[in-house]
């Protein structure tokens, strides 16, 4: 299954950024992200903005620490102790995860992706359905998948350097229904 894009016109970075591996992108001159313009984040953070938008396509296809990036803004910018500051917080700790799983760094990856899990899991007392809207699923679900993370680590395929690889069995946004990707299907990681 091909993953989808909410902004099909903005390209992806010519790599996915891993510790150690790649040029830091912002502060590296050979960085990716090297002096240019992040997507604006608007004075107040939304789940319909480009940032968040655009975050979900990093996610979705490998990119994880651009996610978390991207996300970021919309963390900073959101209302202290409100749901939405806390669902940034879980995406960005759930991208954190990623990252740790590229690495093969599982320790790691399981305590960021339970973090994202108890984070999200406060967002099932949201009573409104914005959030599921949003992701393709319940805030509960995304933190069942994360926390499923933890307890069977995905299998890594060989990549080039700095190839994206997406390590999560499902994928975000508002026409996902958090499906999951055609690879782990095959691969028997559901």
């Amino acid at each position: 299954m091909l993953r989808p894009r909410a902004l099909p016109q903005k390209s992806f970075p010519p790599y996915a950024y891993l510790p150690g591996k790649n040029p830091h992108p912002v502060r590296d001159p050979r960085g990716h992200s090297y002096h240019v313009e992040p997507i604006p984040v608007a004075a107040e953070a939304s789940l319909c903005s480009d940032a968040f938008l655009w975050g979900l396509d990093l996610f979705n296809h490998g990119y994880y620490w651009e996610a978390h990036e991207a996300w970021e803004g919309l963390w900073q910018v959101a209302d202290r102790d409100s749901p939405l500051r806390m669902l940034f917080r879980g995406l960005i700790l759930l991208s954190a995860a990623g990252v740790k799983i590229r690495e093969r760094k599982n320790a790691a990856a399981a305590r960021h992706a339970k973090r994202a899990a108890a984070l999200l899991r406060q967002l099932t007392k949201v009573p409104d359905r914005t959030f599921e809207r949003a992701l393709g699923m319940s805030p509960g679900a995304l933190a069942e998948c994360a926390e499923a993370t933890t307890r069977i680590p995905p299998e890594l395929q060989a990549t080039a350097p700095g190839q994206p690889q997406p390590v999560f069995n499902f994928i975000l946004g508002p026409n996902s229904r958090g499906m999951p990707s055609g690879s782990q299907k095959r691969n028997g990681h559901l």
